[in-house]
């Protein structure tokens, strides 16, 4: 049985997007990776993605207003985000800027896809 939820990686480290992608197409997720983090809101309006995986910091730009930018457009708002962090404390920070949860790398991906399967099932948007 096929997985019809597309997720968008967002991540500037090329390895960490295509290790994620590689690793999500095998629980039969179709992903797309971007290393930019000005074409996400596009990408998730143009491929109908239903959850973001969002690094914290991405080529210098931060994550959160990433995040922030997904929550304030229209087209985007209800799009589940769950931010990733080497740095353990920014789960606040992550949360305050809109998304709906936070994981601290590294981590196993069965611990990834538990979030993703939760964030997923979870009905309600975020205010």
């Amino acid at each position: 049985m096929t997985n019809s939820k597309k997720i968008l990686v967002v991540d500037d480290d090329s390895g960490i997007g295509e290790m994620l992608k590689t690793l999500l197409e095998f629980y039969e997720y179709q992903v797309t990776v971007t290393e930019k983090p000005d074409e996400a809101e596009d990408l998730i309006v143009k491929n109908n993605i239903d959850l973001v995986l969002l690094d914290m910091l991405i080529s210098g730009v931060n994550g959160t207003d990433v995040c922030a930018g997904i929550r304030k457009n229209e087209a985007t708002a209800n799009t589940p985000v769950i931010m990733m962090s080497a740095l353990h404390d920014a789960g606040d920070k992550c949360k305050k800027a809109g998304a709906n949860d936070f994981i601290a790398k590294p981590f196993e991906m069965d611990f990834l896809i538990t979030r993703i399967n939760s964030v997923l099932q979870d009905e309600e948007p975020i205010p």
